[in-house]
């Protein structure tokens, strides 16, 4: 990588004292595992937008679609406050080229699901989405998000964190090349990560790059960026994984003795019977891809995807 992923995230979960009852929600994994890789640009929207640390809990109430951010004791209406904040946020954020953010659950203001919507007599009558959360996301439709709550399922936060440095990669691409050919070899280095998500998915990404209709260059990126982030939304299941550790696999069907081929495949139906995880078929084809210096595997960002440190494919 050439420069630290940006990576925006609610202030509270680095450790700062900015909740409105003065505390903080450090996520540990958060600041010193992914931390390390990441130049964080914390947001607290509440305390952004004007409000005092300690301050009145505030919670959502009226019409789902548009509820307005109320104090709970007080009734003191914040939702415009909120809302013309967010908007001049948004902008410098835009120039910060976010690769995703990370907001903190259950928050009136940064919950990206699930946030209680109450009636004037303080019944919840729905479940939405925070205001800057809201916000933020139908400015940023295609950058990944997730809350801290669910990325301690080992399956969500690999995948987030997937997408977070194929969206580094995509931009380092944007910024330093963004030419027709640059696209092709993005598009290669990403193939078995995509067919991982989607096989159907990856053979319309490379119709685009192979732009048979002649459109516009700008116009084929945008179309690409878009499928893409839409592609790896969608699960990469151990079904898939063994299909391409298969795929992979016949790279060497030359070079592997019988002996060998046989470890390999007893290893990848291990990890397709849940005995142990996707690191060690992915290992041993690591190693082989070096050992022989296969070229089109060594470029292939599925074998490597995140750094080794964050254990990310470690889990069963």
């Amino acid at each position: 990588m050439s420069d630290r992923i940006k990576l925006g995230i609610s202030t509270c979960l680095l450790g700062e004292n900015v909740r409105y009852d003065g505390g903080h929600k450090l996520d540990r994994y958060l600041r010193d595992i992914l931390g390390q890789f990441v130049e964080w640009v914390p947001v607290c929207p509440e305390v952004e937008c004007g409000l005092s640390t300690p301050r009145e809990a505030m919670h959502l109430i009226g019409d789902p679609d548009s509820p307005r951010l109320i104090t709970i004791k007080t009734g003191i209406d914040y939702t415009e406050q909120m809302l013309n904040w967010a908007r001049k946020r948004l902008k410098v954020l835009e120039k910060e080229e976010l690769c995703g953010f990370i907001f903190k659950t259950k928050s009136p203001s940064s919950g990206m699901r699930d946030i209680r919507i109450y009636n004037n007599k303080g019944m919840v009558v729905n479940k939405g989405v925070g205001l800057w959360a809201k916000t933020f996301i139908e400015y940023f439709p295609l950058l990944p998000v997730e809350d801290e709550g669910r990325l301690n399922d080992a399956g969500l936060r690999e995948n987030f964190i997937e997408r977070i440095f194929v969206v580094h990669r995509w931009l380092n691409f944007i910024k330093n090349d963004g030419s027709s050919k640059g696209l092709v070899n993005f598009h290669t280095d990403h193939k078995l990560l995509i067919m991982a998500h989607s096989h159907s998915n990856l053979r319309e990404l490379g119709k685009l790059v192979s732009n048979p209709q002649k459109l516009d260059k700008n116009e084929i990126i945008k179309q690409y960026y878009n499928l893409l982030m839409k592609t790896l939304l969608l699960k990469a299941t151990v079904k898939k994984n063994v299909n391409i550790l298969h795929h992979i696999m016949g790279y060497f069907k030359k070079q592997l003795s019988a002996d060998e081929k046989q470890e390999l495949l007893d290893v990848i139906n291990n990890y397709h019977q849940g005995l142990v995880p996707l690191i060690v078929p992915n290992v041993l084809l690591q190693h082989y891809t070096r050992k022989y210096n296969e070229p089109y595997l060594t470029r292939q960002n599925y074998l490597n995807p995140h750094p080794k440190e964050l254990m990310l494919r470690n889990h069963v």
